[in-house]
């Protein structure tokens, strides 16, 4: 098996020019990503009426795109060192499982925040019990035990090759392709991609036919959810994608050399792609929590603006504000 991922690795390897763009990509990712989830991060523990069960997955959101946005850095000294890893056995293993663990954790607090919606939305009066503070922190700590048990084995097994000089981690691009991981593939995705876009084309349906919400409201519920599907569709749906077609093809020495390198290189474009998630959800939290959005005018809006919308927000009549908690 070395040997076929050797002459694999020398089909598929990186330009230099591939590697200057892929190790620029993932600085300004780090950059916005980091900033962004540390503020959420740091509002949704201070806020002390943030306990909505929305704002407790967006917060358990926000510790997953931290978790890995701090192991980052490694992909950027990677592709700057011309496809070595420096770091050793562990923090190849590391870095494997928590980009998987990021990956997962945000799909599926996605899906939690996308049914909170769909029951805050379309079944209020019923739902009040259901939408608990207390029920969301277990929701979130059952999901972080599934998906941190369900990539354990990335901790377990070996992960680092030495090939003429360099050490390859294969946890970075390299993941094994078998059909057991076909399998997996389609559960851990599929579910929960059919669940947020049912609950969401449910809400739409629900405010286009009800007039009991008010119209910015309307439009603000809308935003969101173009939001949601927009990081599903540019994050997430190319790499599972690309890995449906990656596992299928990629068998070493029975493909041709230039599939090798047209698959190696989707396969580094959508995990990049992947990463893109830690940067967007903050543009998500912008137009979800309302004071997410308060603390970035703060910081970096002129004052005009600010009491412009005090004034906006002071004409919202009290009937709309039960509903304007919700959304």
């Amino acid at each position: 098996s070395n040997f076929s991922l050797e002459t694999s690795d020398q089909c598929g390897k990186e330009t230099h020019l591939e590697n200057i763009l892929f190790a620029t990509f993932y600085f300004l990712d780090f950059i916005l990503a980091f900033a962004g989830n540390a503020l959420a991060l740091w509002l949704f523990i201070w806020d002390q009426k943030s306990g909505t069960p929305a704002n407790i997955f967006l917060m358990h959101l926000a510790v997953a795109d931290l978790s890995f946005v701090l192991v980052l850095p490694t992909r950027l000294v990677y592709h700057f060192s011309g496809n070595h890893w420096p770091f050793g056995e562990i923090p190849c293993r590391l870095t494997g499982f928590l980009f998987y663990l990021n990956m997962y954790a945000s799909i599926y607090f996605l899906m939690c925040i996308s049914v909170d919606r769909f029951l805050a939305i379309v079944h209020p009066v019923k739902s009040i019990k259901l939408r608990r503070s207390l029920y969301a922190h277990l929701a979130c700590a059952f999901l972080w035990v599934i998906v941190g048990v369900a990539m354990a084995p990335l901790l377990l097994s070996v992960q680092t090759v030495e090939m003429e000089n360099t050490t390859v981690c294969l946890q970075l691009y390299r993941e094994k392709a078998s059909r057991h991981a076909l399998v997996s593939l389609a559960v851990a995705f599929t579910f929960p991609f059919v669940t947020t876009v049912t609950c969401y084309l449910l809400i739409i349906h629900s405010l286009k036919s009800g007039n009991r919400v008010e119209k910015h409201l309307k439009e603000k519920a809308i935003k969101m959810i173009i939001m949601v599907l927009m990081i599903f569709l540019v994050c997430f749906v190319p790499y599972h994608i690309n890995r449906y077609i990656y596992i299928l093809h990629y068998n070493g020495t029975k493909t041709s050399c230039e599939t090798q390198r047209v698959l190696a290189l989707g396969n580094r474009i959508t995990s990049c792609l992947t990463s893109l998630n830690g940067a967007l959800d903050p543009v998500m939290y912008f137009f979800v929590a309302e004071k997410f959005r308060e603390a970035l005018c703060n910081l970096f809006c002129v004052k005009k603006t600010v009491m412009l919308h005090q004034a906006y927000e002071g004409k919202t009549n009290e009937s709309s504000l039960s509903a304007k908690s919700e959304l």
